[in-house]
């Protein structure tokens, strides 16, 4: 049965995810931001095979939603109706972008910041820790010597198991963590924007812990 990834936000990350999902033969629904017109010519142009939908028919339609939004615009997306869905938080407070946030610097993670929106989301934390770039150059084949590992943080085990699934099917060795190990994937962690297999994934992710005890 095909499955179908919901992308919300039709940015380069966006864009290449779905590409990625496209080659590994999922369906892809993107939703791009109505104020900027653009963008539906980046999603014919980029994404060939991609749907162009409402955001609304991107939740409803899609196994796995992926948060592909600047942090700061997070408000505009309707994340009531994320309700039960499993979610990809792949987003990062950047601060030339967001600007500065108490209630994320408050935090545990920005992650638990996005949960705390809507508790009823089945959020995973991925996707977040190497860029768009890296998403395109470092995806390989299963078996590969040169597989990079990409981290799904979450408590929930069936939705941390569907973004496990889809990481490996995007060209990717998954690392499964629990949701607290979302801080250690941020920008000031070992692990992030850096090159690792899954052995030095966990490894980076447990130096992250030892610095933060």
């Amino acid at each position: 049965m095909t499955k179908t990834l919901g992308i919300i936000g039709a940015g380069k990350v966006g864009t290449t995810l779905g590409r990625l999902a496209l080659a590994a033969g999922w369906q892809v629904l993107v939703s791009a931001s109505p104020t900027r017109p653009m963008q539906a010519l980046i999603v014919e142009t980029m994404l060939p095979g991609a749907r162009l939908v409402s955001e609304a028919e991107v939740v409803a339609g899609s196994e796995v939603v992926v948060l592909a939004v600047p942090l700061s615009k997070v408000g505009t997306v309707d994340l009531a109706a994320l309700s039960g869905k499993v979610v990809v938080d792949a987003m990062n407070h950047w601060y030339p972008v967001d600007g500065a946030h108490d209630a994320v610097a408050a935090a545990s993670s920005s992650s638990h910041w996005v949960q705390a929106l809507n508790p009823d989301m089945r959020l995973v934390k991925s996707l977040n820790h190497l860029g768009y770039h890296d998403l395109e150059n470092d995806a390989r084949p299963a078996g590969h010597p040169e597989r990079r590992a990409v981290a799904a943080a979450s408590d929930d085990v069936e939705a941390r198991a569907a973004v496990a699934a889809l990481l490996d099917d995007l060209g990717f060795d998954p690392v499964e963590l629990p949701f607290a190990d979302g801080r250690h994937l941020e920008g000031d962690a070992p692990v992030f924007g850096r090159w690792v297999d899954a052995d030095g994934l966990r490894a980076a992710v447990e130096r992250s812990r030892a610095r933060a005890a």
